[in-house]
């Protein structure tokens, strides 16, 4: 008996060591194995650091999905998913190399990186292995670029500044506007420039175009300027710890004007003291979506989001459930862990999510519209659901 125990024992390693050769990544095309019943994705996010509220957000609700699959039996006849997340801090570099070891640790795919600059750096390294990609939030143009492996969930930063134009000039009849924008920063560049372009093709005038940079508290030098020109709408493509300051100092030296912005305006009203959320009333910003919509599935999902984490899920957290469940959706119709399959699947997506229908049209960018939120009283509001350019 012992003997046999003994044997059992030998061959069961064998088995095991044989497994993990066969789990090792391959080259620019093939399968990269699962393990067992086991299922590894891949996870990028920054959940320490500056912009680790769009991070954590972003992991949590494509980690909420994963969780929901698993309990309904899985994936590719009932393998579990598991969700390899690693910090990057928002750090390009740091991006790369968390990303390098994800693919050491055998993943099939991956969900991320969040912020446009690190997943730039990914898509690039992940474009020569081939490794099928679909990042949530990064909206640089860049980003789908570097080969047809990579993919996201969320609408682009030249669309959002089109978007802005579109709706300043049809819904706010604007003829003047102004724009501040960060020169050190690719998706407030890429939102400034398209909308800048837009605006001007709509017959506005845009008086006044500054700019600021990376880690300035300070920007009453352009408000002043930008407020001498009295324009009917200023654009400020920015994230929400720095708009939350110039929305305030705005207000300090008495500016009057509509503030516009894109999606990294989302939870400017939780970096703004109590007493000091109506800063920031009349802006409108352009989103993925509406917290409050009464559509099923996006109530199911702020419900559920909500009892699992405690919080309120924003855009990010809703475009990390929909990225994944992009994902799960391809390899499951793939059939198999199977690079080119995977791809090929994610190409022809249908899929109704928490921030709309998302099909791809070839390049990786997905065919959506777009969630406008006004801001009233210190509070997020619906203005338009579904907007899209108006030509």
């Amino acid at each position: 008996m012992k003997k046999f125990i003994a044997l059992a024992l030998v061959l069961a390693m064998a088995v095991t060591v044989l497994a993990a050769c066969g789990g090792e990544s391959g080259g620019s095309s093939g399968s990269t194995a699962d393990t067992g019943d086991t299922i590894k994705i891949g996870g990028l996010a920054p959940l320490t650091g500056e912009v680790s509220v769009y991070g954590v957000a972003a992991s949590n609700g494509a980690k909420m999905a994963i969780d929901e699959v698993n309990a309904n039996g899985g994936i590719l006849g009932g393998k579990k998913i598991e969700f390899l997340l690693e910090d990057e801090e928002g750090d390009a570099t740091k991006a790369v190399n968390a990303y390098n070891k994800l693919v050491g640790e055998g993943i099939v795919a991956l969900i991320g990186d969040v912020t446009s600059k690190p997943t730039m750096s990914v898509a690039q390294k992940s474009a020569k292995d081939n490794l099928p990609m679909v990042t949530p939030t990064a909206t640089a143009a860049e980003v789908t670029t570097y080969g047809s492996n990579v993919f996201r969930a969320c609408f682009l930063d030249p669309y959002q500044g089109e978007i802005l134009a579109s709706y300043a000039n049809e819904k706010l009849s604007a003829k003047t506007a102004a724009v501040l924008y960060d020169s050190s920063d690719d998706y407030s560049i890429g939102i400034a420039e398209s909308f800048k372009e837009h605006a001007e093709a709509y017959g506005i005038q845009v008086v006044a175009y500054e700019a600021f940079g990376e880690g300035d508290k300070d920007f009453k030098s352009q408000l002043t300027k930008i407020g001498a020109e009295k324009p009917d709408v200023l654009c400020v493509p920015s994230y929400y710890n720095t708009i939350a300051l110039i929305v305030s100092q705005a207000k300090d030296l008495g500016i009057e004007t509509t503030f516009l912005g894109g999606d990294g305006w989302d939870g400017v009203l939780g970096a703004l003291a109590d007493g000091k959320k109506t800063n920031a009333d009349g802006a409108i910003f352009a989103n993925h979506y509406y917290s409050g919509d009464t559509d099923e599935v996006v109530s199911n999902f702020f419900k559920n989001y909500k009892e699992i984490y405690g919080t309120d899920p924003n855009s990010f957290a809703a475009l990390g459930y929909d990225a994944a469940m992009v994902l799960i959706n391809a390899i499951e119709k793939a059939g198999s862990t199977d690079k080119d399959a995977i791809i090929k699947a994610l190409n022809e997506t249908d899929y109704n999510g928490v921030t709309g229908n998302i099909q791809y049209d070839g390049s990786g960018d997905p065919v959506k519209s777009v969630t406008i939120i006004k801001i009233e009283n210190g509070e997020y509001t619906l203005s338009e659901k579904g907007y899209t350019v108006k030509k």
